[in-house]
């Protein structure tokens, strides 16, 4: 047996000390890698229940403090759910419909518009540099509606795809919708059953960390928010005052993509581009574009180090990457989750460090105080 220790020790020190500690982190990033494959496989197969429960999250994260507000002035906490959550249907329902009911009402100017814009470019086609005739012209308008024609099978499988789509969608807002009511109402004690399962030892650790994971995500939500109304307010007054049809709507655009960072603020500046392009012309793009620049700029260099960056310590860096991750993984919805798990994580984790640090201080303080009181 000790020879072959001896055997074994002598074969080790021959091993060079780099490869050993590349082998020990290797094999240990392969088991992280396994697992995070695994979860994400998981959460692939799981994303019609997974995703609604993290919307309703979300929305708990922004209506949560008005039930406790509510609670607080001696309000029963079904009441006070039920107030809440009523009120926040009834005023995005009726953001939803004002927005609609603009854009219908600016359509028929945008068609008009487009139709023109449409009749200029049938102009310059016939007229300019290329000199294509009226036949010519006619005859590539005919092979649209031929491919059309030809390709209508297709186009009935993918309206037919966006029913489905569509039906699911209803099936996960109804889950959404169930779930946001027993966070709102509930939301501790489902915590709380969640982690009673853990050692009794790591339990208020675990309870420290997701309450503040939480009140990051709170942070984020609200902070997020004003940052949307400062968009949509500065890109919808620069609109109103270039001229640009469907101010309305493009400015409600703006908010909604701005819980989308980085990626919706991109999307939808390019959407205000393109209507003032069909619509105004290149000047009015052009004028377009200095605003949606110079609104960014506002955003990026004032708005969100003030507003977010006090809510979510998280580096530029990682939410770029998050937004790309997200954006794979779960394409729109996974974009627009990233960010806010990731600040939610991120905090949970400082908890948890924090707490093993103070711990830690506290048996350093107490091994120092028994070594004071120990007689020699």
């Amino acid at each position: 047996m000790s020879a072959t220790k001896v055997t074994n020790s002598d074969e080790a020190a021959r091993v060079p000390p780099a490869i050993r500690l590349t082998a020990a982190i290797g094999w240990r990033m392969l088991i992280i890698f396994g697992m995070l494959y695994a979860l994400g496989w998981i959460v692939g197969k799981l994303s019609v229940v997974l995703i609604p429960v993290a919307i309703a999250l979300l929305l708990s994260a922004l209506l949560a403090p008005a039930v406790s507000l509510l609670t607080r002035m001696r309000v029963p906490r079904g009441l006070a759910t039920a107030v809440v959550l009523v009120g926040g249907l009834a005023a995005v329902g009726g953001v939803l419909t004002f927005v609609i009911n603009a854009f219908i009402a600016g359509l028929p100017r945008l068609q008009q518009q487009l139709t023109a814009s449409l009749n200029t470019i049938r102009e310059w086609l016939s007229s300019g540099p290329l000199h294509l005739g009226q036949e010519q012209i006619n005859r590539y308008i005919d092979q649209m509606g031929t491919w059309l024609e030809d390709n209508q099978q297709q186009l009935t499988s993918g309206a037919l795809a966006t029913a489905t789509t569509v039906g699911n969608f209803l099936t996960g807002l109804l889950l959404m919708l169930f779930t946001l009511i027993f966070f709102l109402h509930d939301g501790r004690r489902i915590w709380l059953f969640l982690i009673n399962p853990l050692p009794e030892s790591v339990r208020p650790r675990i309870d420290l960390a997701g309450s503040r994971g939480f009140d990051s995500l709170i942070g984020y939500i609200r902070a997020t928010g004003l940052v949307a109304v400062g968009d949509a307010l500065g890109i919808g007054i620069g609109l109103a005052i270039i001229g640009v049809p469907l101010v309305v709507p493009l400015a409600a655009l703006v908010f909604l993509a701005a819980f989308i960072p980085i990626v919706g603020a991109v999307a939808s500046g390019a959407v205000a581009i393109l209507v003032a392009l069909v619509a105004n012309g290149p000047i009015a793009a052009l004028l377009v574009l200095a605003v949606v620049l110079g609104v960014q700029q506002l955003e990026g260099n004032v708005l969100q180090p003030l507003l977010i960056g006090r809510a979510v310590r998280l580096h530029p860096l990682a939410v770029v990457l998050a937004i790309s991750v997200g954006v794979i993984a779960g394409g729109i919805i996974g974009a627009l989750l990233a960010v806010p798990v990731m600040a939610m994580l991120n905090s949970a984790v400082r908890s948890l460090a924090g707490s093993s640090e103070e711990e830690e201080g506290e048996a350093d303080d107490e091994e120092a105080e028994e070594s004071v009181a120990r007689p020699e």
